[in-house]
């Protein structure tokens, strides 16, 4: 059961990450003189969300 939960928080964090992505390039393509705010924001937000999933990932591994 660790691993299954394992894979879903792999699988959610590749699917917000993705969304982050997209939201940015919008963004972009609407101001493109705010590119270096909101990629610096894309990064920061994609470090937490890869840094919650890899949480997850080691409590589902170890609960398992």
């Amino acid at each position: 059961m660790g691993a299954i939960g394992a894979g879903i928080a792999a699988l959610g964090a590749g699917i917000g990450v993705g969304l982050i992505g997209k939201g940015a390039l919008e963004s972009i393509a609407r101001q493109p003189e705010a590119v270096g705010d909101i990629r610096s924001n894309m990064i920061l937000t994609a470090a937490l969300v890869e840094g919650a999933a890899l949480f997850a990932i080691v409590v589902g591994l170890l609960a398992g």
